[in-house]
């Protein structure tokens, strides 16, 4: 894993424009994040090569001006830090836990993110949409929130049959979807492994994208 603070250095040359709004989320982890126990204690020196780096590592493949929902949100990662480098996007974080949900709220309160981002109190597989709210979404994005196979039991409602799940994961991405085959046949839908890039040289990351047929 990179060095931290060359890894804060990296991340802040590529986005300029947001390194107040990231510096600001990244604090807002290090402190009310560890302490309210939404992220270990042994995670504050890793919060800019390891949780921003994978959360941002999404950017390039989320298409421009859609709308995302980021399941089983947590501390909202990938969610805000790309709420935060996105301006184009419309976020929905998704977390049915009321603590993780306070925290996210506060977040975005205190980020100014309130015009693009919704805080859901809700599990995914039991949304159901506002007056102003999709039916569907075009891009769903989870972070650690479970094995594909049961993932997609719980998400394919949110984003079927035009939209897509992109989940971030690490080695396990092959067998995962092996596992899952029954599953995906089930759903008329194909997974593939995604190889991401980390933005200005910090270490990439790997995640399954799942479309319909």
């Amino acid at each position: 894993m990179q060095d931290e603070s060359a890894a804060k250095a990296a991340l802040l040359s590529v986005y300029p424009e947001a390194d107040e709004q990231l510096k600001r989320y990244v604090d807002i982890l290090a402190d009310r994040g560890i302490e309210w126990g939404l992220l270990g204690p042994r995670e504050g020196d890793k919060l800019w090569g390891r949780h921003v780096a994978n959360s941002l590592a999404l950017v390039d493949v989320i298409p421009e001006g859609v709308n995302v929902a980021d399941v089983g949100s947590g501390a909202g990662l990938p969610g805000v830090p790309l709420a935060i480098v996105r301006p184009d996007l419309d976020l929905y974080l998704l977390e049915p836990m009321q603590r993780r949900a306070e925290f996210l709220e506060l977040a975005v309160e205190e980020l100014d993110l309130g015009a693009r981002v919704r805080v859901l109190r809700v599990r995914a597989e039991d949304y159901s949409p506002g007056p102003d709210d999709p039916e569907t979404f075009d891009v769903v994005t989870c972070r650690a929130v479970a094995p594909l196979g049961r993932l997609l039991g719980w998400t394919a409602s949110l984003f079927f049959p035009d939209g897509e799940l992109v989940a971030l994961k690490g080695q396990s991405a092959e067998a995962e979807i092996e596992k899952a085959a029954k599953v995906l046949r089930s759903h008329r839908a194909r997974a593939e492994v995604l190889e991401l890039a980390g933005p200005g040289g910090v270490e990439g990351t790997r995640a399954i994208r799942v479309r319909s047929f």
